[in-house]
């Protein structure tokens, strides 16, 4: 038996992700603060293993706790676990020197800790019970080049890069069935585009250019951008640790 669990899936990619799951017939697991009720509709309808976990997932004791339950469950029938770490915030988006100290703290522990303690709770289960885990941890091009105003976010998904590229390594070193990878999933319209959209010029210089995106219609649906996530996962040649993009799979 297969599972899914998604982070993040109250909205946006998340959301679209487990959806994804659900229309291929994959029991789903969704964590976040915020249940999203449209998903367990549509599980019901379609006859698929539905459960939401709330946690804080800046809070690094019920991440522990949360995902160590998660374990429970599925590793008792699982033979493969697709993990999802989608789960992202934006804020502080400020230059540095006016950075707010809580901010910075919960954008290093959702955006870096978080995916970090999740992929070592799932690999370290996973084996124990002689399974497979393929874990994609989202990231983004703003891990590749700074950003004005967005040095925090730039930094842990730069970070996440490196965790990524650096388990994949050792997953392969060890000869495991297990996969890690990164999944950048370009620009899409989310949330998170309207809290850029609404930042000030002195803090983020590039604030136009983002108006623009939405104004040109350049901002791909979570939909579409999740079909190629999912059909990324899936698939059987992943290569451990590899940074993929949503331009190179569409």
């Amino acid at each position: 038996m297969n599972y899914a669990i998604v982070t993040g899936a109250s909205r946006g990619l998340g959301a679209s992700a487990a959806q994804e799951f659900i229309s291929k017939g994959i029991p789903v697991i969704t964590v976040s603060r915020n249940e999203n009720s449209a998903l367990k509709q549509a599980a019901d309808n379609a006859v698929i293993s539905y459960t939401h976990y709330s946690c804080d997932l800046s809070s690094a004791q019920q991440v522990q706790s949360v995902f160590a339950n998660i374990c429970e469950e599925v590793f008792q029938h699982a033979e493969n676990v697709y993990v999802i770490n989608n789960a992202g915030v934006i804020e502080p988006i400020e230059v540095a020197g006016e950075l707010d100290t809580s901010l910075v703290q919960t954008n290093i522990q959702v955006n870096l800790t978080a995916p970090i303690l999740i992929s070592n709770i799932f690999l370290q289960k996973a084996k124990e019970n002689s399974s497979r885990v393929i874990i994609a941890n989202v990231t983004s091009g703003a891990g590749e080049r700074p950003i004005q105003g967005w040095s925090i976010y730039c930094s842990t998904k730069a970070a996440v890069n490196m965790f990524t590229m650096t388990a994949g390594l050792e997953l392969e070193s060890n000869g495991d069935s297990s996969k890690v990878i990164a999944f950048s999933p370009g620009l899409m319209d989310t949330d998170m585009q309207v809290t850029i959209r609404s930042s000030s010029e002195e803090a983020f210089a590039d604030i136009d250019t983002f108006r623009n995106y939405k104004e040109s219609g350049s901002l791909r649906s979570p939909d579409t951008v999740a079909g190629a996530l999912v059909k990324l996962v899936l698939s059987e040649n992943l290569e451990n640790g590899k940074i993929y993009k949503v331009n190179d799979l569409l």
